[in-house]
């Protein structure tokens, strides 16, 4: 039995909207959320995936999106400005030109692992596809898209000819009603009961579809995964938070000496191993000396330094901080105690890479704590670049820019003379 059988057709209703003044501003804006605090009326009570068409107060045809009556963000714009019809030629046509964004990525030919697309930035809110060699993994944000997924899946099926197709749900949609869909439920073939081997930049790591973090595999840092294989040559490296180590491989690769990873889950640096090993027939990754340690970050930072340890570059790449507005102190406390940590870890002259994928973070804000984490530590840093997420991972809204990397060469304050 397929699937979606289960799964109801989208409504032929259409929801009418009206929302406030500064909603409509924010519309015109290209911003593709309008949260449930901006709706002034609804004609009928709308049912999860109704199509909600927005009007202003002469009546006037202002946006068309999924409607969702069980999250704050109740529509996901899919169209503002003139009326369209939402249709299959609508849908082919947005997935055409996610496809089309991504030759940047495909066009060497040694890539097969990416994002295809990109939710709000690829104009297809809540909904993320990610490729991994002939698996697609299929994320919904929201339930808004089940009624399309019949629609939807025979279009990625005709573009991209995987041999499976996997759905994965946010925790935001965890407790809802999916028809019978679960997580990793296999919508085109079998659902993989093994990781899925795909290539990235020529290196080869393995993605986890149905358990594994996000859709398998961190995606987004891939270019700044290779930037950091361009320094690593005859370095000592850290990867701090390496989950899976993606930093790690790289670094290998591009002839560090030994990389130390160190990750609080032991599942997430095992597969770090097994994707070193995946890589042992390339000469630098055999030749480089690989270790891993489990346990917090913090602490373990803190061992470090007690030993004496230090490295020629320090890669610092944790999980999100803030996943709310009240997180948003504390995270940034974080970035400054980690970067003055890293800091004391990281050899005269060596590089510090740190990240922030918060979304609620601004990149100034994130840049500053880093500088102001190195101005409280006995070292000072000198920006190399400043850098954000992978083309495949395009940016179409302000809270689609959520990555944000700097690279910084780390000296001893005694260059820069006293205080």
């Amino acid at each position: 039995m397929n699937p979606l059988d289960q799964v109801p057709q989208p409504s032929t209703r259409r929801l009418a909207v009206r929302v406030t003044k500064d909603a409509i501003r924010q519309i015109y804006g290209g911003h593709p959320w309008l949260f449930d605090r901006s709706i002034v009326s609804v004609n009928h009570e709308g049912i999860t995936g109704e199509l909600a068409v927005v009007f202003d107060n002469d009546r006037q045809f202002v946006a068309i999106g999924l409607y969702d009556p069980t999250s704050p963000i109740r529509i996901r714009v899919l169209h503002h400005g003139k009326p369209v019809a939402i249709d299959e030629a609508f849908w082919a046509q947005r997935i055409d030109a996610a496809i089309e964004r991504r030759k940047l990525v495909t066009a060497r030919g040694d890539t097969n692992g990416y994002r295809v697309i990109h939710g709000e930035n690829d104009d297809l809110p809540g909904l993320v596809v990610d490729r991994y060699a002939r698996t697609l993994v299929l994320k919904l944000y929201t339930t808004a898209w089940l009624p399309y997924l019949a629609t939807l899946v025979p279009l990625l099926q005709q573009r991209l000819e995987p041999d499976t197709i996997v759905v994965r749900f946010s925790r935001d949609v965890a407790g809802q009603d999916l028809f019978g869909l679960r997580e990793g439920t296999a919508l085109v073939g079998q659902a993989p009961t093994a990781p899925v081997l795909f290539r990235e930049n020529g290196l080869t790591f393995e993605a986890d579809v149905v358990h594994g973090q996000k859709t398998g595999h961190f995606l987004d840092q891939r270019d700044n995964r290779a930037k950091v294989r361009g320094l690593a040559r005859d370095a000592k490296v850290l990867d701090v938070f390496a989950c899976t180590g993606g930093f790690s491989v790289y670094a290998a690769a591009g002839g560090a000496r030994a990389v130390h990873s160190i990750d609080i889950s032991a599942a997430s640096l095992e597969t770090a191993a097994r994707n070193m090993q995946h890589n042992i027939a390339i000469p630098n990754v055999a030749k480089c000396e690989h270790t891993t340690h489990t346990g917090d970050a913090f602490e373990l930072m803190q061992a470090l330094a007690k030993q004496h340890r230090r490295f020629d570059i320090v890669v610092v790449d944790p999980p999100s901080f803030a996943h709310k507005n009240s997180d948003v102190e504390r995270a940034l406390h974080a970035y400054k105690r980690l970067t003055k940590m890293a800091l004391d870890l990281t050899e005269e002259g060596g590089l510090l890479v740190q990240s922030s994928c918060s979304s609620r973070i601004p990149a100034d804000e994130f840049f500053a704590a880093v500088h102001l984490g190195a101005d409280s530590s006995r070292h000072r840093i000198s920006e190399i670049l400043r850098s954000t997420h992978a083309p495949d991972h395009p940016i179409g809204f302000p809270e689609g820019a959520y990555l944000k990397t700097i690279f910084a060469r780390v000296h001893k304050r005694a260059e820069f003379g006293k205080r």
